[in-house]
């Protein structure tokens, strides 16, 4: 009996060590392009961005580093460009343009290893030159301000997605908190400007992400985006029960969209549980593959933006793992370089297809209606009413004035 077991085993570790080799050889040829990663959030939270004070080829208190990203073979990297929703009305776009110059100056500082991409050729130059691509997306409309503006601003600077929301409401659209009734719905789904904001993203060539975003969100970008989108680090709802999931119904929407599920490794998202391996992880695979096809799926792993990731995936380094997994349940070869790259590529390379065919339309230049966004930090130029703002500020320089005079006489 001894004997069987140990034949058995001897088996099933030469079977396990098999697929491992077989994903490295595909992803020698097709390395992985992932969706979402915070290491720009942790650059940030570490060091304030002083690049001068880490290395990122020694770095080990995060997920990722240089060696992880090489021996994991990813070959191009969302960069999120995230600041809080704390900062929404305050200081979001000053913050936002800081991590996407981290964003800018992380591929400066390692020439040999990043390539700044803002397209599919830079893409496709990147992996032939055995370099990371550097992709940036903005995680959260709270980024642009409500401002139209700004998102040309952003895209002028590399930007090549943004996330409709974070956790939280903007003036303009929904996330996914009003799907759990922690939040109210303040636009049910998108507002006429936020039609808007998904006109120009298209016009731009920007692609659309709906990772956070509330259901009606999801249903309303699906029908006014004349290009594909992504949900960037998202994954199956049917698996675990969580609004931050894709329920199928919208995976039918994706898959008739053209448009991609990128499968977050976030164990709370992955088994609605604090715990989860890598087999937990390629059933969202598997579900997404039968109900959409495997066209439509990809890795959006979220290192860096969440406290607990899978057993076996515990960083950068470990996507040759969950590839193995793959190939052990089924997954021919074909199917795996689609997940792992050229179904972005393709969703990519339509948004471009999307920008040309827009290309003579003129930017949109409406703004949004300063009731949806006023406030006494906000002043009201360009609008055809008082400066609100203005005047608050007088008010309160009064009333500091009436303190001083206080403490000084009373």
């Amino acid at each position: 009996m001894m004997q069987i077991f140990l034949l058995l085993l001897f088996f099933m570790l030469r079977t396990a060590d098999s697929n491992r080799q077989e994903a490295l050889r595909i992803m020698d040829s097709v390395p992985v392009i992932d969706g979402h990663n915070d290491l720009p959030w942790q650059l940030l939270d570490k060091f304030n961005n002083q690049l001068t004070k880490v290395n990122l080829s020694t770095l080990n208190e995060t997920h990722t580093n240089i060696p992880k990203l090489r021996e994991g073979r990813v070959g191009g990297q969302f960069w999120a460009a995230f600041v809080p929703c704390d900062t929404q009305a305050k200081d979001a776009v000053k913050r936002t343009l800081e991590q996407i110059d981290v964003i800018h100056r992380m591929c400066e500082v390692y020439p040999n290893y990043f390539l700044l991409a803002q397209s599919v050729a830079d893409i496709n130059k990147s992996f032939q030159e055995k370099k990371i691509a550097c992709l940036i997306g903005v995680e959260g409309g709270h980024s642009i301000d409500s401002s139209i503006g700004t998102l040309r601003t952003y895209y002028k600077l590399g930007v090549r997605y943004m996330t409709l929301t974070h956790s939280c409401n903007t003036p303009w659209v929904d996330n996914w908190l009003v799907d759990n009734g922690e939040e109210p719905a303040k636009s049910n789904g998108l507002s006429e400007f936020g039609k808007s904001v998904i006109g120009e993203m298209n016009r731009l060539g920007m692609i659309l992400d709906l990772a956070h975003v509330s259901k009606k969100t999801m249903m309303d970008a699906l029908q006014f985006s004349k290009a594909p989108l992504i949900f960037s680090h998202s994954s199956a709802f049917s698996i675990c029960n969580h609004y931050r999931n894709v329920p199928d119904d919208v995976l039918r929407l994706v898959r008739d969209k053209k448009g991609l599920v990128m499968v977050n490794f976030f164990n709370d998202y992955v088994t609605c549980s604090k715990q989860a391996n890598i087999s937990s992880v390629a059933d969202h695979f598997d579900h997404i593959k039968k109900v959409a096809g495997y066209e439509y799926v990809g890795f959006g792993g979220d290192y860096d933006g969440v406290p607990r990731v899978p057993d076996g995936l515990e960083d950068v380094s470990k996507y040759p793992d969950l590839v193995a997994e793959l190939l052990r349940r089924g997954w021919t070869e074909a199917e795996i370089k689609a997940a792992l790259a050229n179904n972005l590529l393709r969703v990519f390379q339509d948004v471009e297809r999307v920008r040309s065919e827009l290309a003579a339309n003129a930017a949109n230049d409406e703004p949004i209606p300063y009731k949806e966004i006023e406030s006494d930090c906000r002043t009201s130029y360009g609008y055809d009413i008082p400066n609100h703002a203005a005047g608050g500020q007088l008010l309160g320089r009064a009333i500091l004035l009436l303190c001083l005079f206080y403490s000084l006489f009373m």
